[in-house]
């Protein structure tokens, strides 16, 4: 074994003893930048969805010259319709049918554009622990996806890997509030305490966890500072070292 390896291993084992292994009957994962990076599938889905206007809606595509014109009009949405706030794909849709309004196009297309940058957004590269990951912890517990976004678990092709999906749009309330990891809880016949929570966001995922009663571990990859002055909770470089905690439990 290397030195970096018995590092990762000593610092996994550590951290196992953090967690109350006993009481874990689920787990609990976030999606987005736990699983797979977000931001350059979202860019590639803008890119594909702006090539769809200029084939389908070319006034459109020419008032919004760049997908990063279309984020734009999607971010202004967001902040004039606060309560869109937890289902982005009414937020998406509905930034779409503006701007075909705005150009003076049908804004019924709204609707077939939005698929196809739902299709697209759905082509994720998981990250390279995410999927042996998530075959040892289904095949040891069952798993709940919880997730504000709109990915879509059943279209993935780790959909057998879960038992039940939660999102915001579903419960109508976004992480960290504790109705969404409560409702994952029920989702999977379990009491809060007997879940623990995977994700990469601190606040959203950890903090959020726990105020639902929920174990919670923060999978950093980026090796990011705890943003709160309070002890913070265990945390993983990637998936495979909490495997690698739980192994040695």
């Amino acid at each position: 074994m290397t030195r970096p390896e018995r590092q990762r291993s000593c610092r996994s084992g550590n951290i196992a003893h953090m967690l109350k292994l006993d009481q874990i009957k689920a787990i609990s994962l976030d999606l987005d930048d736990t699983l797979w990076p977000v931001w350059p599938i979202i860019d590639r889905a803008e890119q594909v969805l702006h090539e769809w206007l200029a084939s389908n809606a070319p006034l459109t595509a020419a008032m919004y010259a760049s997908p990063q014109a279309l984020r734009a009009i999607r971010d202004a949405v967001g902040r004039e319709r606060p309560d869109l706030a937890h289902d982005m794909t009414a937020l998406r849709r509905e930034s779409i049918r503006l701007a075909l309004s705005n150009a003076g196009e049908d804004p019924q297309l709204a609707g077939v554009a939005f698929e196809v940058f739902f299709a697209e957004r759905h082509k994720v590269s998981f990250y390279p622990d995410a999927l042996p990951a998530l075959e040892f912890l289904a095949a040891r517990y069952p798993l709940v996806s919880i997730s504000n976004g709109n990915a879509d678990v059943s279209r993935l092709e780790v959909a057998p890997l879960f038992v039940a999906s939660v999102s915001a749009l579903k419960v109508g309330v976004s992480k960290p509030d504790p109705r969404i990891f409560r409702v994952a809880a029920e989702a999977v016949g379990a009491q809060p305490h007997e879940v623990l929570h995977v994700g990469d966001d601190a606040v959203l995922d950890v903090l959020g966890a726990r105020d639902a009663g929920m174990q919670a571990v923060w999978i950093n990859r980026e090796q990011k500072p705890w943003p709160q002055a309070e002890k913070r909770h265990p945390e993983f470089a990637d998936l495979s070292e909490l495997v690698a905690a739980l192994l040695s439990a």
